[in-house]
């Protein structure tokens, strides 16, 4: 078996002639420029380009594959030289079973197929050229052409306060909405980690995902799995979700949730610390608030320890996080050591403190090892890093 970095939820934010995808995506997030920096300059190995349903974006993948310098592998996935690109499309549940809305991977093997999935998409969705958009079916009706097509579903960010399965506090199961055997893998999201999610004993036959949902191309990897596969396949990424034949996710690398933006409870005037028991914030007197995932979690908790066999789940800290890390010193970096996951993972301290301020690689030492301090983030605002 190979191991390899992978990051299966990335934006498209334009198309190749500019038109909008991702709204709320950079005009930079091209697919062409997604791949090209997700290999050169991330140094991650698998990733999935959601927003693929977009005809545009097909038309874009169709002319790489002319050109040569896209190619499809045998076993599903698109190869861009020594990357995988695995074309997916997210979308947003709202129906009579659920008070949604709730967000959905489904990933494809190849073009021809997300191509199918886009036209039966564009009787169900309002805009089909656009990201995230609302599908006017239910989520057991997707889920079964999501099979239908040979596809995987997911669903997305399950925790996070806004369109996720759990977060807006309607649903207290999957099963209210999805067909728990029609489910491949679940995606944490920001501000939860492997210990916080298997509280809920529903979720510990799946596996867990821990995916940047980049809505930027610096966002690229702020979270991401090492696979153990043979290769770098759609099929093969199939086997490590369902844990066949010893493939199967060997790590996950997530923010520590005390980063996310959504991990505690705050005002959502203010955004100070809010105890819901007190009625009013304790430093604006508003009575309004957005509840964190921890709490949230804590509503739904239904397992003590959970004793199934878990991949370790690596509190990471993006390069961007690291006080006095800016674009200049990130790119000087890049130059010398390749990569963002050979400077997180591989070249020594030593090594950095040659090329950037001592102090400054010390902040990476000490996020490699978990010792940074960290104030935690709340209501749509990333927590920090303390040291300084």
């Amino acid at each position: 078996m190979n191991q390899y970095f992978a990051d299966f939820h990335i934006h498209i934010g334009r198309t190749f002639t500019g038109k909008p995808v991702k709204i709320t995506g950079a005009k930079s997030l091209t697919f062409t420029s997604i791949i090209k920096h997700a290999r050169n300059e991330k140094g991650l190995d698998i990733i999935g380009i959601i927003d693929c349903h977009s005809p545009e974006v097909i038309l874009e993948m169709e002319g790489l594959i002319e050109e040569g310098s896209l190619s499809e592998h045998r076993d599903g996935g698109l190869q861009y030289g020594d990357l995988t690109i695995i074309p997916g499309s997210e979308l947003e549940i709202y129906d009579e079973k659920c008070k949604g809305p709730i967000h959905v991977l489904c990933f494809f093997p190849s073009i021809s197929i997300m191509k199918e999935f886009s036209s039966w998409l564009s009787d169900y969705l309002k805009n089909i050229t656009l990201s995230s958009q609302r599908i006017y079916a239910s989520g057991q009706v997707l889920q079964k052409k999501v099979k239908e097509l040979n596809g995987l579903f997911i669903p997305a960010h399950v925790f996070t306060p806004f369109k996720s399965l759990f977060g807006k506090g309607v649903q207290r199961s999957l099963s209210e909405v999805f067909d728990p055997d029609l489910i491949d893998a679940v995606e944490l999201g920001l501000s939860a980690d492997t210990a916080m999610a298997d509280q809920i004993g529903e979720l510990h036959r799946y596996t867990f995902l821990t995916n940047s949902d980049a809505h930027s191309l610096k966002k690229i990897a702020r979270e991401y799995q090492i696979l153990e596969i043979k290769e770098p396949t759609f099929g093969e990424l199939r086997k490590a979700l369902a844990g066949i034949n010893n493939r199967k996710v060997k790590a996950n690398y997530g923010l520590d949730p005390l980063l996310g933006k959504y991990h505690q409870t705050v005002c959502s005037e203010c955004f100070s610390p809010f105890e819901a028991d007190k009625g009013v914030c304790k430093q604006c007197n508003h009575p309004k608030f957005i509840k964190g995932v921890a709490d949230r979690i804590s509503e739904l908790k239904t397992a003590g320890e959970a004793s199934i066999d878990r991949p370790p789940y690596i509190h990471q800290v993006p390069l961007e996080f690291i006080p006095g890390l800016g674009p200049k010193m990130l790119e000087k970096l890049l130059n010398h050591f390749g990569t963002e996951m050979a400077i997180l993972h591989n070249v020594p301290l030593s090594e950095l403190s040659r090329v950037i301020p001592s102090k400054t690689a010390g902040l990476i030492g000490k996020a490699r090892e978990g010792k940074l301090n960290l104030k935690a983030g709340g209501g749509g605002k990333y927590g920090k890093i303390a040291d300084s």
